[in-house]
């Protein structure tokens, strides 16, 4: 029987307790979210819904093309203007996704005969991008310059190195000073993903590169996602110019996709500009996380200290992690199950978004309600 081996699978995610399914949200929620990745309350905010509701009405509801066909309006180059100038960087490319510009930049960065070293902890976009790169990759340790430098050693051609600034589990930052002083000593590159320090760390939020000081650095590549402090939809790579025309030439998830619809693009330029006239909205989404895990921890519960928004609270098993997420969400609060295969290291967790427009009253119901739900 056709794809008969797919029940077999469905019988072992049942086994294991890793089914996953789709929960459709109503636009008018009564549930507390910290399950999103909203993490400066932009998503609804009158000025971002304003701003892709203009572009749609100006532009239409989608962008008619790939980017180089009738995909790009003036409104996609003013946002790419303006990402690459807020986040200090010379040029940038917007596409349709993050997960699309993670392809993008790790497959036409890592060419037949380069090497690609790749963080154990990575985002499975990044993971996803060595695959498909004709590069040969390297899977090294967590958060370790030095094993990024030993691998680079064994290596003689064009190399770089691929990690996530803020990881998405734990929300652990990576040590980017560190791994671009590796990079230099072999004279690789660095593409980082900073997807979840966009908005929430460095000056005003421009991110975990700006943060480093590698901002504008001609061997340091950046890419973003405009879905989660900007509160939209799509992705961007940051760069020198030249490896922006680059990908606006090699890039196979650019060239052959349809450009982000000018709602979404309107929507992120209307956040970053918000963003931007309000940079306090960064530093509250960092206080809050800190809120949450002092609170958590004082709870008795295992939380990891977060270097961004992302708080990350251990589990017993992938069984009590779903049990513990529903009976939260059943108590009027939602937050993320992580379990395997979505976890590098097997661990189970809730993984909370520490949204920077939570009040104080909010941060001590979800804490409470966290607590009195512990499997």
């Amino acid at each position: 029987m056709a794809f008969g081996w797919i029940d077999d699978q469905a019988e072992l995610r049942r086994r294991a307790g890793l089914v996953r399914t789709l929960r459709p949200r109503v636009a008018d929620s009564p549930l507390l979210d910290l399950a999103s990745n909203d993490y400066l309350g932009l998503a609804r905010h009158p000025e971002v819904t304003e701003g892709a509701a203009t572009a749609a009405r100006t532009w239409g509801g989608g962008s008619t093309g790939s980017r180089l066909v009738t995909g790009t309006t003036e409104l996609h180059t003013e946002l790419e203007r303006e990402l690459a100038e807020f986040c200090g960087f010379e040029a940038a490319l917007v596409l349709s996704s993050g997960y699309a510009a993670n392809l993008a930049a790790v497959t036409t960065l890592g060419p037949h005969g380069s090497l690609i070293v790749s963080d154990a902890g990575n985002h499975a976009s990044l993971i996803d991008g060595c695959r498909l790169a004709r590069g040969t990759t390297q899977v090294v340790g967590h958060a370790d310059p030095d094993a990024v430098r030993k691998a680079l050693d064994t290596h003689e051609g064009p190399a770089i190195a691929v990690s996530d600034t803020v990881f998405s589990v734990d929300g652990d930052a990576a040590p980017l000073a560190a791994l671009a002083e590796a990079c230099r000593a072999h004279g690789a590159g660095l593409v980082v993903d900073d997807a979840h320090g966009l908005g929430v760390l460095g000056d005003g939020g421009r991110g975990a590169p700006y943060e480093a000081g590698l901002a504008g650095a001609e061997d340091v590549v950046v890419t973003v996602t405009l879905s989660k402090s900007l509160g939209s939809q799509g992705g961007a790579v940051l760069g020198p110019a030249r490896v922006i025309d680059h990908l606006v030439n090699a890039a196979r998830t650019f060239i052959f996709d349809t450009g982000l619809a000018p709602a979404a693009a309107g929507a992120a330029l209307a956040a970053l500009r918000l963003l931007r006239r309000e940079p306090e909205r960064a530093t509250r989404a960092r206080e809050v996380a800190a809120e949450l895990h002092a609170r958590l921890t004082a709870a008795g519960l295992e939380a990891v200290r977060p270097d961004a928004a992302v708080v990350s609270v251990r589990a017993p098993s992938p069984e009590g992690a779903v049990r513990w997420a529903a009976d939260c969400r059943a108590a009027g609060l939602a937050v993320g199950c992580f379990r395997p295969p979505s976890v590098p290291d097997g661990i189970s967790r809730l993984r909370l978004t520490a949204r920077g427009d939570l009040s104080g009253a909010e941060i001590e119901r979800a804490v409470r309600v966290i607590g009195e739900t512990r499997p």
